[in-house]
């Protein structure tokens, strides 16, 4: 006699992903708990019209998709340890711009209606070169949002008020327009093998030394 009822094996497979989902998830929750309350109270903050439920699914989307971008690229302790590792070829992803790219793949999905994204950089073109995901109001400056950072520290996510940080972040409009979903990605295909060597050494070119 089986302990268990005459369900379907794809029934038992879809619940064991949910479970697996859920493990991974609290996971997250317990180390990143008070982060993602707070950072959701700040993006509600940003305005009155911001949605509260839509400012908590950014706030857990990026800091999830961080830690699993940290476990998948297996990130060093220190970002620019893993910049050193990945211009070596020692590590295939860790660049600020990974972080930027990773966290914005996923973030660019969700249906926000009273939130903005952008794509914003610092120093570009320079061995300073800075790149991260901003939030912002509708109808709000870039300068009045949050910087979402996974690079600085090497996948615990950072979140911090766009004027106050130390970098002169200015808009990407090209990323921003694929983060916003109104044009293509204007980076190369990172993940794109017919490329080769060549997605490589334009990524060393692009950050051998920018943070």
């Amino acid at each position: 006699m089986h302990c268990l009822p005459n369900i379907p094996r794809s029934f038992w497979r879809g619940l064991i992903i949910l479970l697996a989902l859920g493990v991974l998830a609290g996971h997250a929750q317990a180390t990143d708990e008070k982060s993602i309350r707070k950072f959701t109270e700040a993006i509600v903050a940003l305005g009155p019209g911001v949605d509260p439920a839509e400012a908590q699914l950014v706030s857990e989307t990026s800091h999830f998709t961080a830690r699993r971008l940290q476990t998948e690229w297996n990130v060093a302790g220190l970002s620019i340890v893993q910049n050193f590792l990945v211009h070596f070829g020692k590590r295939e992803r860790g660049y600020c711009f990974h972080w930027a790219h990773g966290i914005g793949a996923e973030l660019r999905k969700l249906p926000l209606k009273t939130l903005v994204l952008y794509w914003a950089e610092a120093h570009p073109g320079t061995r300073l070169e800075h790149n991260v995901i901003v939030v912002t109001a509708p109808q709000q400056p870039l300068r009045s949002g949050y910087i979402i950072d996974g690079w600085r520290s090497s996948g615990r996510l950072l979140w911090f008020p766009v004027a106050k940080d130390e970098y002169p972040w200015k808009e990407n409009a090209i990323q921003t327009a694929w983060m916003q979903n109104r044009g293509p990605d204007g980076l190369w295909k990172l993940d794109a093998p017919a490329q080769g060597q060549t997605s490589r050494t334009k990524a060393n070119q692009k950050a051998t030394g920018a943070l």
